[in-house]
Order: structure tokens, then C-alpha cells, then sequence
């Protein structure tokens, strides 16, 4: 048997043990340990910034940060970058540093082809066009900007660059790793993920109207399309984060192909409704996620250690644990009329079947983390994807539909298998176990997983209500029906595929092989391992289609709901 885990599931589950229940460093450690006020799993940065600002103009030049590298080497605390801390050791399980890179990841990178912005020619549109391969180059004053990156990993403090698109020059872009087990399993050398703020040092400076950008290392995903093909579908019928291919170039050395996917900010709510104002909360990915929206009494603290509140205020936390008390605690036969006017139904309902439908082992329906919440100027909430590169492939993991990893369906991880899984099997009542890592996943998970979960009711109250469910099932038709048609998103692939083919092989800091790429992007895919070590294997992006289709659309409520 085998099993495709999440990643952040495989890596941090075996951490789980040193969490405390709801928060604060293990054994009483410093600040940028494990948790914090995010609850498990969830950690603040660690502030330094303020400490070595001498001039309080909230940056640090070259000299501040130089001091500031002196001080967390003498004082390194418990960074995010894992056991040895950032940079540290990832030998892989029961070595010095605890965890490790798969093995794919182990073979020593090598420096890429020298490129400069005159070798480029620029390209026009959309900044998320589909059918560009912009290059970004960023050039940092420091020769060794990785170890620099490293240092202040976990830490309020971010290294300027200049960054280079389309012949323009933006000075001045801040620049932080991102990710948690995109960061801590990846080894020095191999492309992890960077935050740019383009308004770093310029508060007015955008780059193509944005302020931020996310570029992705596509740790575990060899064919770089997983949030690329998910936003796509997503964007469809829901807003929802968008995202391409890209080219980075540091300090004029290829660093290979990222994807670029939007930012969850005020910009984002202006582009897809309209307004800047609502409220903004982010549900932090995590393997024990507590973010399902379950009513835990009436103080606002104990909702802050679940969610992550980018914007608003007290009234909007009050709005937040009406919605939670609405969801847990109304019947059944009352829930539509109470909840229509706090929750935009047709988008979550969307939200949800895109994300079962599509199977991201990273969403709500397996872990309740990562994914983000507006609550719009009429006081509706909506739910967002947000890390959507762990969809596309079997759905396996420690626990189940109710508990933190990604289990659900039973059957073996590559092929699927098992019987669907709805009621009863599909986590059962709280305190009841959850399936084990060994029951594994796949591509049989039913889209009505998870209906006795109290901990997630945005899914089992919702789709308690008749009326409700027959709307989701219809949406999960749709997307069986016509989404994962390779007829329409082989077309897609294909695309990508001639655009970034080259670009892949000559990446030479991927944390996958040439050979995955070209497979999982197939017509005609052979068959896949599952990698050594910790991570996620990819499937034949073709092979998911097609299996996962066919079982959607072989069960009987699914038929009915695409007839209605």
C-alpha cells in the first residue's frame, strides 16, 4: 500500500507530542517556538526589529541587520525552522536536526545559468495571465542573502531587494521566507518559498497594482500545477486567489520556475467585491487545525488562538462567534433561514465541493486550516482557498475528516480503492478515533466525508440541510462533469506544459526531477512511487482526472444532483 501524505501532516504530526493544548512554546521556551497565540502549532514572529532599528525608521540597513544576524546567532531561541533550527540539519528521521528532505531533495544543488534583465523581453497584461512566463529577478546586496534569509527566518524582520519585471525596477521590495514544511524540508541550496512586499520601503509602491506576491516552491508538487489548476477551476465559480508559472532570478543566477499566487489582502477583496473594507481572518495551516468554525463559548480570546484576524474589530470577532454559535447550535430544519444572513451559502458551498471535490489535503474538509474568511461590508461571510498546492492527488494522511491529518477514504494511495466513505465511517461523533494513517486515503473519498464531524459544521450542518446538500452534490457534479473532463483540463495542462517544459529542465534548484514533470503532466502518464522519506507524492495529474471522475460520477446521489 501506499500513501500520499500532506506534507505539513507528515512532517509535524511526530511534533505534535511537544505542543502544549492551546498554545505557548514547549517547556516554557522563547518566543518563535512551535506555538503561540495561533494556537498549536501557530507561532508570532519573533520581534526583534524594534531592538536594532537605530533609527526608528521601522527597516534595518546593512549595518542593523548585520548586528541583528550577531544577536540570533548568540541567542537563536526556537526558530521556525524546525529541530536544529533555521538552516539547520534535515537529515531525515533521527538525525540532529529531526526531519529531513525526501530523498529526491538529498543530491547537491547546482548554480543556475547567469541571466540579465536584457536577455528578457518584457511581457504585457494581467500580472496572473495564464499564458505568460514572467521573469523576476531580485538582487540582494548581501552575496549570501540565503543564510541572511535563514537568519531572520520566523522574525518580524525582512531583507530588501531589488526586484526587476517587465524592465521596470522596484528598489527597496522586502523579502522574507515563507511556508513551514515547504521551508523546514527543503535544504539550503534548493528553491524554497519567498514573501516580497513591494511596499517595503515605498508604502505606495506596487508592482501591477499589487503590493505583496507569494512565490511558491512547489515543495512536493513535481508538476508545479497543483495551485495553478485548482485556481483555475476555483475562480470559475468563486473568488478565489489567483495564480501562474514564473521565472526567478537571484542576484542574476536562475533559481527556476515558482508559481505566483495572489495574496489574501485588501487588494484582493477590492478586485473581487468591490470594496476594500470587511473584515479578513486567515485560518494558519495546521495538522491538529482547530479552525472549523465550532462554537466554543463566547470569549473573543479563545476565537484568537484559532484565527488570525487581518482586519477589523470587536464587532466583527462578535459576528464571527454568532456565525460559529449559529452553525453548531441550530437544528437542522431552522438552519436555513437562521444562517442565510450571516454566511454567503452558494460561494461555501462552492468552497466546499472544490475542496473535497478536487481533494486538498491541505483544506477544510480534512485538517480545518488554510483557507481564509471575509465578512463583507453587508456582514455576510465567505470562505477562501488559500493553500490549494496539496490538490490533485490521493487523499491520505494521519487522522481522518474529523481529526488534524488527511485521511478519510480508506483506499490505497495511489489508485484509490476502498468503499466510499460517508456517515458514520467518515470520522464519526467526537471523541470517537479517526482513521490511522494506515487506512490511507485516495481517490474514493465520498463527497459526503465527514457528516458527524461536529468539530467542522460549516460541512456537516450545512449539508444537514437537505436543501443544501442537493446544491453541493450539484456543484460536485459540475466539477466531475466538466472540470476534470480531460477533454477540458488536459487542455490547460497541455498549455502549461509547452509554456514552462523548458524552464523545468533547466531548473536546476527544484526539489523534483525533470522526469516527474514531464510525467505528471502527461497525455499519457506511466506509473508513480511514492517518494522516500517525508512529503507528498504527486499523481499523473491525468490519472487523477480520470479516476476521481469516474467514482464521482458513479454515485447515485451525485447522478441525481447533476440531473435536478
Amino acid at each position: 500500500m501506499k500513501l500520499y501524505l500532506s506534507a505539513a501532516a507528515l512532517f509535524l504530526t511526530p511534533l505534535l507530542a511537544q505542543q502544549p493544548p492551546e498554545g505557548g512554546p514547549p517547556d516554557g521556551g522563547p518566543p518563535g517556538g512551535f506555538a503561540g497565540r495561533g494556537g498549536p502549532m501557530q507561532q508570532e514572529n519573533r520581534k526583534i526589529l524594534a531592538q536594532f532599528d537605530k533609527d526608528s525608521n521601522k527597516l534595518l540597513d546593512k549595518e542593523e541587520r548585520a548586528a541583528a544576524r550577531e544577536f540570533l546567532k548568540a541567542n537563536p531561541g526556537q526558530q521556525r525552522g524546525g529541530p536544529g533550527g533555521p538552516g539547520g540539519s534535515r537529515r531525515g528521521p533521527g538525525g540532529p536536526g529531526g526531519f529531513g528532505p525526501r530523498e529526491e531533495d538529498s543530491t547537491p544543488a547546482t548554480p543556475g545559468a547567469r541571466i540579465s534583465p536584457a536577455d528578457v523581453k518584457p511581457e504585457s497584461g494581467d500580472l496572473y495571465a495564464a499564458n505568460t512566463l514572467r521573469t523576476f529577478f531580485l538582487d540582494f546586496e548581501n552575496a549570501d542573502w540565503e543564510a541572511e534569509l535563514e537568519a531572520f527566518h520566523g522574525t518580524d524582520v525582512d531583507v530588501p531587494a531589488t526586484m526587476t519585471v517587465d524592465g521596470k525596477t522596484y528598489p527597496g521590495v522586502g523579502i522574507h521566507f515563507r511556508g513551514m514544511s515547504s521551508y523546514m524540508m527543503v535544504p539550503a541550496g534548493k528553491k524554497r518559498s519567498f514573501n516580497v512586499s513591494i511596499d517595503h520601503t515605498e508604502s505606495k509602491q506596487r508592482l501591477a497594482g499589487y503590493k505583496t506576491l507569494n512565490l511558491l516552491n512547489s515543495n512536493g508538487d513535481g508538476s508545479f500545477l497543483s495551485a495553478v489548476l485548482f485556481s483555475h477551476i476555483a475562480r470559475q465559480y468563486i473568488a478565489a486567489p489567483k495564480a501562474n508559472l514564473v521565472r526567478v532570478v537571484i542576484n542574476g543566477e536562475n533559481w527556476g520556475v515558482y508559481v505566483n499566487q495572489q495574496q489574501f489582502n485588501k487588494d484582493f477583496v477590492q478586485e473581487n467585491y468591490r470594496t476594500s473594507k470587511g473584515a479578513r481572518w486567515k485560518v494558519p495551516g495546521s495538522p491538529n487545525g482547530q479552525g472549523g468554525l465550532d462554537y466554543i463559548g463566547d470569549n473573543i480570546e479563545d476565537y484568537k488562538k484559532r484565527y488570525e484576524m487581518k482586519s477589523g474589530d470587536d464587532e466583527d470577532w462578535k459576528a464571527l462567534i454568532k456565525l460559529c454559535k449559529t452553525l453548531t447550535e441550530t437544528p437542522a430544519d431552522k438552519l436555513e433561514a437562521a444562517i442565510s444572513p450571516l454566511l454567503d451559502v452558494e460561494s461555501v458551498l462552492w468552497f466546499l465541493a472544490l475542496d473535497c471535490g478536487l481533494l486538498n489535503s491541505d483544506g477544510y474538509w480534512t485538517r480545518a486550516s488554510d483557507y481564509s474568511l471575509y465578512r463583507d461590508k453587508e456582514g455576510k461571510f465567505h470562505a477562501i482557498p488559500a493553500d490549494m498546492n496539496e490538490a490533485f492527488r490521493a487523499a491520505g494522511g494521519p487522522g481522518g475528516p474529523r481529526g488534524g491529518g488527511g485521511g478519510g477514504g480508506r483506499g490505497p494511495g495511489r489508485n484509490g480503492g476502498g468503499p466510499p466513505q460517508g456517515g458514520p465511517d467518515a470520522g464519526g461523533p467526537e471523541g470517537a478515533p479517526a482513521p490511522s494513517a494506515s487506512q490511507g486515503g485516495g481517490l474514493k473519498l465520498d463527497p459526503l466525508t465527514g457528516l458527524d464531524d461536529a468539530k467542522k459544521p460549516l460541512r456537516s450542518k450545512l449539508l444537514a440541510v437537505p436543501a443544501f446538500r442537493e446544491r453541493y452534490l450539484a456543484n460536485i457534479h459540475t466539477l466531475a462533469e466538466k472540470d476534470l473532463d480531460w477533454k477540458n483540463l488536459g487542455t490547460v495542462v497541455a498549455r502549461y506544459r509547452e509554456l514552462a517544459g523548458k524552464e523545468v529542465a533547466a531548473d536546476t534548484r527544484k526539489t523534483s526531477t525533470t522526469e516527474a514533470f514531464e510525467n505528471l503532466t502527461s497525455d499519457s502518464p506511466g506509473e508513480t512511487e511514492a517518494p522516500r522519506g517525508f512529503g507528498h507524492g504527486g499523481m499523473p495529474l491525468k490519472s487523477f482526472a480520470d479516476q476521481r471522475r469516474e467514482y464521482l460520477l458513479s454515485l447515485p446521489a451525485t447522478a441525481a444532483a447533476g440531473k435536478d
